[in-house]
């Protein structure tokens, strides 16, 4: 009878472990809703692959969300649905996100000053503009740099990129001149594993992509074990959809604030005048750039772009996008492998705009 009991509750004990092994998997791999696609978004999209082909745009994959439900997703060329995609520059918005839960745990506040955080690995003179250097003008790209610095790609591998970032010179006072800056995204990162303890992959992992269902990221990191923060993450379409999504929903899901509304508002919001990367305030003119024309100059919030139809965006070098569209409740998710990125954004007001 002993052994007759022993053997159910070891069966008991096995059912129980599968079952809870189940409940894991099946999170891991649920996705947003689909409903079938309407006939003129199916239209809509013919026209936009035929136009991108036809400028010779190698799109990836696009996805659209209305209302919270998937109505229409294609993958083509080098896009699959179920391999990670590199991000480029859409890296900086999921590092801000880490910023502002740091901020709301109060691990560290938007006017701290970035040399506080690095006692040890300040240049033996510091301007008044160094010491001035918030975190706020990190996530403004308005640090005071007058040129990026350029050590990303040294081969160096003992040379500390914190360091260098400090010992760059800051030429303007910080906050009032805008430079496209990725390094210091890469400082924001620093400061975020400084103040948690965490690499901001490990930071956002149980507090966002858990919650979302995203399978822990692959993150590129510096020489010193930190994750580059401004580029160097890899995710699926769907996943970039589910973060376009929760921005749409102020931070919410699923009846939790995964976010506190009141970052998405001030990530999403025109916080400073902005120009596209690699071009100067002065130079937009000469280029061809206006309000009218370009959705680099719509104003650029905490590590996220405005956009000319009103609505917000995270974007990456090669045309990577999460577009959110705040009064046609939809995201629209695009990878690919693009010069043109304005090419790019034109055919998505001229082709998926009109028919949400």
């Amino acid at each position: 009878m002993k052994t007759k009991v022993m053997i159910l509750a070891a069966l008991v004990l096995m059912f129980l472990a599968a079952c809870k092994s189940n409940v894991k998997n099946s999170a891991e791999v649920i996705n947003l809703p689909r409903v079938e696609t309407p006939d003129s978004v199916s239209v809509a999209m013919e026209g936009f692959f035929e136009q991108a082909a036809t400028d010779s745009m190698d799109i990836h994959s696009v996805m659209i969300v209305k209302d919270g439900q998937v109505i229409y997703s294609r993958w083509q060329s080098q896009g699959v649905d179920s391999v990670p995609h590199v991000l480029h520059s859409v890296s900086k918005t999921f590092t801000a996100t880490a910023v502002g839960l740091a901020i709301s745990e109060g691990k560290m506040a938007l006017t701290d000053k970035v040399v506080s955080f690095f006692p040890d690995k300040l240049p033996a003179e510091q301007s008044e503009y160094l010491k001035a250097m918030t975190v706020r003008d990190l996530l403004t790209m308005s640090c005071g740099h007058d040129v990026e610095p350029s050590f990303r790609n040294s081969e160096n591998t003992e040379l500390d990129w914190v360091t260098a970032f400090l010992a760059h010179p800051v030429v303007h006072e910080p906050g009032t001149f805008f430079l496209y800056n990725s390094l210091g995204t890469y400082m924001l990162s620093a400061i975020v594993q400084k103040v948690t303890g965490e690499k901001v992959v490990d930071y956002l992992n149980t507090r966002l992509f858990e919650p979302l269902h995203i399978d822990k990221p692959k993150w590129e990191e510096s020489p010193q074990g930190i994750n580059t923060g401004g580029w160097g993450l890899w995710l699926k379409t769907e996943d970039l959809a589910k973060m376009g999504q929760l921005l749409l929903q102020k931070g919410e899901w699923n009846g939790q604030q995964l976010i506190p509304a009141e970052w998405v508002a001030e990530m999403s919001k025109k916080q400073v005048e902005s120009i596209n990367p690699g071009t100067r305030m002065e130079e937009a003119e000469s280029k061809g750039m206006t309000l009218e024309t370009s959705d680099w100059m719509q104003g650029y919030g905490y590590q996220m772009w405005r956009c000319r139809p009103g609505c917000f965006r995270a974007d990456g070098a090669r045309g990577q996008f999460i577009i959110v569209v705040p009064d046609k409740n939809a995201v629209i998710a695009i990878t690919s492998d693009v010069e043109d990125l304005q090419g790019e954004l034109n055919l998505v007001w001229n082709h998926i705009l009109p028919i949400l």
